[in-house]
């Protein structure tokens, strides 16, 4: 008997601690149905270690039609991702979110819009970046991620090896990688880490970090901080 916790799932995957939410407040019947319908549809392929234990890579050429394809790492309610989706139609998009709330957002504003570039992953980034296949990605966002404020939660923060090393690996060489918090701790952590991983931080003065993109779109969030009086950091990054 031992009560070592176990380094693998029942399925094979490494075992990999998750500190977000999964689940919030009750969703509307609307939503639950749109999460019925829509999700598998809207899958980039088989991600999860039950349907895949493999790991084999998606085929992402096929999914989108041979089309660029840009990541969005925690989507939150959807409104870039449908966004982008919008302007960029020659783009494919996979957006990645574990909160099943915002998956139902997003596939409401789908239903909405109806683009038709646009694959959801309701899970872990880091299942999602174990089968792209190397250098296959052209574009990531992380837009105001969960910033852990205490010292001792950093280490739950995205901007470290356990998440950077292996998007640097699905990244093309030269593809952007953009970062937008309102957290000036989580902007200090960025600096320190994304360079680390292979990044360029391509800042040449301070508009670079105070203005937004050209093709952005304010998020509930980023309203959120500047109601509460925070100041948005706008970072952009090449891969190496």
């Amino acid at each position: 008997m031992t009560d070592k916790k176990p380094t693998h799932h029942p399925s094979g995957a490494p075992w990999r601690n998750f500190y977000g939410r999964f689940r919030g407040k009750t969703m509307r019947d609307s939503q639950k149905s749109w999460l019925e319908a829509d999700l598998a549809a809207l899958s980039p392929g088989a991600v999860g270690w039950d349907e895949n234990p493999d790991r084999t890579p998606l085929d992402l050429a096929a999914r989108f039609g041979g089309k660029p394809v840009w990541v969005e790492v925690g989507f939150g309610g959807g409104e870039h991702l449908v966004h982008q989706a919008a302007l960029y139609p020659e783009i494919g998009f996979i957006g990645c979110e574990p909160f099943v709330n915002g998956v139902a957002m997003l596939l409401g504003k789908i239903r909405e819009a109806k683009p038709e570039n646009i694959a959801v992953h309701p899970g872990d980034a880091r299942d999602l970046f174990d089968v792209l296949p190397d250098g296959s990605v052209d574009k990531a966002f992380l837009l105001y991620p969960d910033p852990w404020p205490k010292k001792r939660h950093h280490r739950r923060r995205f901007v470290t090896p356990e998440h950077l090393e292996p998007l640097a690996r699905v990244l093309k060489s030269g593809a952007e990688f953009r970062i937008a918090t309102d957290i000036p701790d989580y902007v200090r952590q960025v600096l320190e880490e994304v360079p680390k991983a292979g990044f360029t931080w391509l800042a040449e003065g301070p508009e670079d970090w105070r203005k937004p993109w050209s093709d952005w779109i304010s998020t509930r969030y980023e309203q959120k901080a500047l109601r509460e009086g925070r100041v948005p950091h706008y970072l952009t990054f090449r891969r190496n």
